[in-house]
């Protein structure tokens, strides 16, 4: 996609937010959006055009799963891994769904869309605000601090992520979107759970970081892919 089709769809999204999105969230509690999406999927690059305006916001963690169930069809994604699928479809099953589908934007862990209608998703991020509740977050010298609270009967996975922040530009040689090239925006690398949170302030050692360009993002997710109850993320240097 070129960057005047990324400044007007950025434009368009803007405006679908208004003032109020722009409440819901802050960069010490973003708003988390999670694409899944394949790089073989022809209905992908405006879900990720998309995806790369949230990606510049403070006030938005957002994260883009690549799932390798396209990898059969003409082009084999570069950043798809299968545990990113599992995640995709543990959603399906939180959420009620017999299937998983391409693009697919889960938004606080509670409600899906498209993610390609720029409207649509603005209005589902208004909609699906966390609020004020959930345990304090703290991200800082490879240890993630949560805070005592009141969790959800299962508990809450904690997990972190870690992404590339950099636009990274991917020349697809074959399949639906064959002679692109196609932007993407933190790109996640690795998914790791760290444990589980039941309510006490707890401490989470992070594993060595395997390459220093990568940022990390915890998420406190009610257990069995339920609603993210806290979020956090490596501010920019």
């Amino acid at each position: 996609m070129r960057a005047s089709s990324l400044f007007r769809a950025g434009a368009a999204l803007a405006l679908a937010l208004g003032p109020a999105a722009a409440r819901a969230a802050d960069a010490r509690h973003p708003l988390v959006i999670e694409l899944f999406q394949s790089q073989g999927c022809s209905s992908c690059p405006p879900a990720n055009a998309n995806l790369i305006f949230w990606a510049a916001r403070d006030d938005a963690l957002a994260l883009n799963f690549a799932v390798d169930y396209w990898d059969a069809l003409g082009w084999k994604d570069t950043f798809a891994k299968p545990e990113f699928t599992a995640r995709q479809w543990a959603y399906a099953r939180a959420l009620g769904h017999g299937e998983v589908y391409t693009p697919q934007a889960i938004v606080n862990g509670r409600a899906d869309v498209t993610g390609a209608d720029a409207g649509e998703l603005a209005a589902t991020v208004r909609r699906e605000d966390r609020g004020a509740g959930g345990p304090e977050l703290s991200l800082s010298a490879g240890v993630a601090r949560v805070g005592a609270g009141a969790a959800p009967p299962g508990g809450a996975d904690v997990w972190l992520a870690r992404y590339d922040p950099a636009i990274r530009n991917v020349s697809v040689k074959r399949g639906e979107n064959a002679g692109r090239l196609l932007p993407h925006a933190d790109v996640v690398v690795d998914l790791v759970r760290l444990g589980l949170w039941r309510g006490e302030a707890e401490r989470f050692d992070l594993p060595a970081k395997p390459d220093p360009r990568l940022r990390d993002a915890v998420l406190v997710q009610a257990a069995g892919a339920g609603p993210i109850l806290a979020a956090v993320k490596q501010p920019a240097e």
